[in-house]
């Protein structure tokens, strides 16, 4: 899932320009974009996905049995990877007039998507159908990066936030309350405690997601609200990147980097090398899986605290491309109002671990009787009351690349202030955002 992908200002730049000058949509059954109906037969509706493992097993699962409910439309779906991945494909085969129809589109790109023409305004349709999609039933934390400049663009599908995985196995041994451990202060204690006794206290890669909660953990802002400036080197931005350099330099979190990051720190969870691991709630059902089959007992938690709680959300809407003619349009909508329904929502919610979207389906006694037996799928539900909205800026996906090489730097290595690596990494962002 799971943490967000960068998409590239010049590609899209690029693409923009060939879309321009490209040629008119053609005539007949197949569309510029998206899919075609075939000789009188069925709509065909191309769906790009992102991720693997359970989670594209359930978008599979979903998507047969959409076609099984009817005859009218055929979706065809097809992995194309990571976000980055995915986007970048998106982008190319929408130049190339042949984008799928729909396409999971990671949150915090949907400012660059929408803006360059390439999503379908989905407001009318909402409006039109409010009886069947209902976008008061979805949770309102949830909702803020579905919208551009007050229009909508995504409708909240496999949604997450960052959590806090504890081994309460480990804990137990160490002799340390698995219940607690609430706060940045408790858990560089936690940490210490862990250490003594020859215990890694948690692996993890170096994250632009992570580091958004620890900066709305300390009253602050990663890019201001006009989306102009990058406040990421404010007092309140430098401390998270403090914060885990001390971590880092005292033993206390064990940092991995390259592209194998993310693997080399869930092996060291799963292995039982470290107690705790930050982590989407998309891998709830992975993680019982892994703690129930090398015996030990696991519990979920709030991303522990600072000034106050806080934390992003993360995940993916599904969003319509523009340029589709208007049959493959509705049969595309048809698609993404079955795929975020309240039954849906909560299978998913199940199969995976991914936020239930909808407030019916947090509310429903399914899901309420699954909590008793499963009370980790819940955290990442009540912690929404502490959500904020990722940055929407154009440049954000390509500035998150400076961030993280800026965090990277500054905790690695002993003779970099943080200070100054945030502020290098707020002048060029500064550029970028300028130019948007």
């Amino acid at each position: 899932m799971l943490k967000n992908k960068s998409v590239s200002i010049l590609t899209l730049s690029t693409l923009i320009m060939l879309t321009a000058c490209g040629s008119s949509p053609t005539n007949g059954a197949e569309s510029t974009n998206g899919g075609s109906a075939s000789g009188g037969g069925k709509i065909i509706v191309k769906y790009w996905t992102a991720n693997g493992g359970k989670i594209e097993e359930a978008k599979q699962n979903l998507v047969k049995k959409f076609n099984e409910s009817q005859n009218r439309i055929e979706v065809q779906q097809a992995n194309q990877g990571n976000y980055d991945d995915l986007h970048a494909k998106v982008q190319a085969a929408f130049a190339a007039g042949n984008a799928p129809s729909v396409f999971d589109l990671e949150i915090s790109s949907t400012g660059i998507f929408s803006r360059s023409g390439m999503l379908t305004d989905l407001t009318p349709l909402a409006q039109r159908d409010d009886a069947q999609i209902d976008l008061k039933d979805f949770n309102p934390g949830l909702m803020g990066n579905a919208y551009v400049d007050g229009k909508l663009y995504g409708i909240p599908f496999m949604r997450s936030t960052p959590i806090f995985y504890k081994n309460v196995t480990m804990l137990k041994e160490a002799g340390l309350d698995p219940a607690s451990c609430k706060t940045s202060t408790e858990l560089e204690q936690y940490g210490q405690v862990l250490k003594s006794k020859g215990k890694t206290p948690m692996t993890m890669a170096v994250g632009v997601w992570e580091y958004e909660a620890l900066v709305a953990q300390s009253g602050g802002k990663v890019i201001s609200d006009d989306g102009k400036k990058a406040t990421f080197n404010s007092p309140e931005g430098v401390a998270p990147v403090e914060f885990w350099k001390k971590m880092y330099d005292e033993g206390v979190i064990k940092f991995v980097v390259g592209k194998t990051a993310g693997a080399d720190a869930e092996k060291d969870w799963s292995n039982q090398i470290s107690a705790f691991k930050i982590g989407s709630t998309a891998g709830v059902s992975a993680s019982l899986e892994v703690a129930k089959g090398n015996n030990f007992e696991m519990q979920t938690d709030f991303m522990p605290a600072n000034k106050s709680y806080g934390v992003p959300t993360g995940g993916c809407h599904l969003a319509i491309t523009s340029k589709l003619s208007e049959q493959e349009k509705e049969a595309t909508w048809e698609f993404v109002k079955f795929m975020t329904s309240k039954e849906n929502t909560i299978y998913q919610h199940k199969y995976v671990g991914y936020l239930p979207n909808r407030l019916s389906a947090l509310q429903s006694d399914e899901l309420q009787n699954y909590y008793k037996e499963f009370p980790q799928y819940k955290v990442a539900s009540d912690q929404l009351k502490y959500a904020v909205l990722r940055p929407n800026a154009n440049a954000y996906p390509e500035i998150s690349k400076t961030i993280l090489d800026a965090m990277t730097n500054a905790i690695l290595e002993k003779n970099v202030k943080p200070q100054d690596a945030m502020n290098e990494a707020a002048e060029k962002a500064n550029k970028l955002l300028s130019k948007q």
